[in-house]
């Protein structure tokens, strides 16, 4: 047993073992013959030769082993290299392949946006190519494929602003009905609808005087915000426009160098000149058209800041001093000077006049809301994808499920914040099925239960193990996702505390709980999704199975 121990405190041990078994023997020899002769130690010396062979035999296996590994790993690094070279070999035949491309894209102005889909998705295969192998085994080649990479997609966006032309010319949503998209919102329960005016592309959905670059100049020759506002104020929800600060299509905005735009690593913009002074006189004056030619606004959602581009970089106070003459009760996010990285001034005790109404973590619910620096919470909203993309995506079927939206909704609703969910639609104006199919599922629970949402914050009674509570004045709602062994307990709340416990969904009676096996916890109120409270019973609702908790009034 000990021979296969292959270790230095194996081999240690196995040596002692052996001297002392060698010991062992000579003393039972001498006491028996009284006298010492050689072949006494013969068993010893024999252990002890056996003993330093396989030490010599383990040595030689592992001096082997390491020969092998090296020789291995510099062969891994020369295939990776061969690869390497291959690639770039194969680089100029790929990229002409896309020339080719990009010539065919330029003749389909008047073709059908299937057929523009065909050749985008071609584009796309042919990019593949190039980005689809990164080896393994070799941290330096890793890294110097990686950014011939990011290379290779950066060209990719560079290939959708050559054809900016094609893209006015095929964007036709004729299938864009906002009424139907605002009835959606409504049935899922929404109170409030955002649309993106203008995207970082600088292509917008208003028509603005500012630019060519709009949807009136398209096929579709209509004015798409305008359409969105009336459609929310005629379903009476509160209406939100969204709107990029970066513009990747005006001239004076910053190219080479800039963290964000697509030419930021492209050395032709190195030396270019730019006027950024009347870049943001075009910026100001589009959200100024938004603010005084829409109405009544009840939300501006302003994206992003970064870097040095930032705050008083945008002229902030004079934009927000502009927004608030035409719109003053309009609430307005943080991103003036902030972003989804970066909460801004509207957590110090001292918040700058564009530090924006809420904070706008992006794709992560935080820990524990959001607060300032004195530790109390502050009004925040997630933004939120519902698959992995914001835009449209015809492959991404990674679909949050309606329970976990309704649960992140409680979840944000329970540490003072709120959700806005992003949808997708595609190029014609539809909003993807599975979309819609999440959306009506969350309606249903929210039609149900949105009592236990709207004007919903923070419970005064922790977090339990088995949900989360949701409070609006006296009244908590226990939002239960997990079926209990036995009667559910109501941590934080007594026995003697309880007025009435109800379903949210029908407004039923909740049955007590309490029995021979909870009376050694009497400072907790349990309750029972059955008829004994000590046997086990399935939720009424997987998803969230809210309970109406009233109190007794001291």
């Amino acid at each position: 047993l000990i021979l296969r121990k292959q270790s230095e405190g194996g081999w240690f041990l196995l040596m002692a073992y052996g001297v002392l078994l060698g010991i062992m023997i000579q003393f039972v020899w001498l006491k028996k013959s009284n006298m010492m002769h050689i072949e006494h130690m013969l068993p010893f010396l024999l252990f002890l030769m056996i003993t330093l062979l396989n030490r010599f035999a383990y040595v030689q296996k592992q001096q082997y082993e390491t020969m092998l590994s090296i020789t291995n790993r510099r062969h891994l690094a020369k295939e990776n290299v061969i690869q390497y070279e291959r690639l770039q070999k194969d680089n100029d035949e790929i990229l002409r392949q896309i020339h080719d491309l990009r010539k065919q894209m330029k003749l389909l102005n008047n073709k059908t946006i299937e057929e523009n889909d065909t050749l985008t998705k071609k584009i796309m295969m042919t990019y593949s190519e190039v980005v689809s192998f990164i080896p393994t085994g070799c941290p330096l080649l890793d890294r110097v494929l990686r950014n011939y990479q990011k290379d290779i997609m950066e060209q990719d966006i560079q290939l959708i602003l050559d054809v900016e032309p094609f893209a006015e010319d095929q964007f036709d949503p004729v299938d864009y009905d906002p009424k139907k998209w605002v009835r959606l919102a409504k049935k899922a329960g929404m109170k409030y609808v955002v649309l993106t005016a203008k995207h970082h592309d600088g292509f917008c959905l208003f028509d603005s005087k500012l630019t060519d670059y709009k949807s009136t100049n398209t096929k579709a020759g209509r004015d798409l915000v305008r359409e969105f506002v009336d459609a929310c104020r005629e379903e009476g929800l509160k209406v939100g426009l969204y709107f990029s600060i970066i513009d990747w299509h005006h001239p004076d905005f910053p190219k080479y160098g800039d963290r964000q735009h697509p030419m930021r690593n492209n050395p032709a913009y190195k030396d270019e000149k730019i006027d950024f002074d009347r870049y943001l006189a075009y910026m100001h004056g589009q959200i100024k058209e938004l603010v005084t030619g829409y109405g009544k606004l009840d939300l501006l959602w302003f994206d992003f800041s970064y870097d040095d581009m930032t705050g008083e970089k945008w002229k902030a106070t004079e934009l927000i001093e502009m927004v608030r003459k035409y719109q003053p009760d309009v609430i307005i996010d943080n991103r003036l000077e902030g972003a989804g990285d970066n909460h801004g001034s509207i957590t110090t005790e001292e918040p700058l006049i564009y530090s924006g109404d809420f904070a706008s973590p992006e794709q992560i619910i935080p820990p524990k809301g959001v607060c300032d620096d004195k530790g109390e919470p502050i009004p925040w909203e997630l933004c939120a994808t519902m698959n992995n993309h914001w835009g449209y995506c015809n492959f991404d079927h990674q679909y949050k499920t309606p329970q976990m939206l309704v649960r992140k909704l409680v979840e944000c609703a329970s540490k003072g914040g709120n959700m806005i969910l992003n949808v997708g639609p595609d190029a014609r104006g539809n909003i993807p099925e599975e979309s819609v199919q999440i959306l009506t599922e969350v309606g249903k629970w929210m039609k149900k239960n949105g009592e236990s949402i709207y004007g919903c914050g923070i419970s005064k009674l922790e977090k339990p193990d088995w949900g989360r509570y949701t409070q609006k004045g006296d009244i908590i709602y226990a939002h239960v996702y997990e079926t209990p062994l036995g009667a559910l307990p109501l941590y934080g709340i007594g026995p003697d505390k309880l007025e009435s416990v109800t379903y949210l969904a029908d407004g039923s009676e909740v049955n007590r709980g309490e029995a021979w096996n909870t009376v050694l916890y009497p400072d907790v109120a349990f309750v029972s999704f059955g008829d004994d409270p000590v046997f086990t019973y399935p939720l009424p609702d997987e998803k969230d199975t809210v309970l109406k908790i009233r109190l007794r009034q001291e």
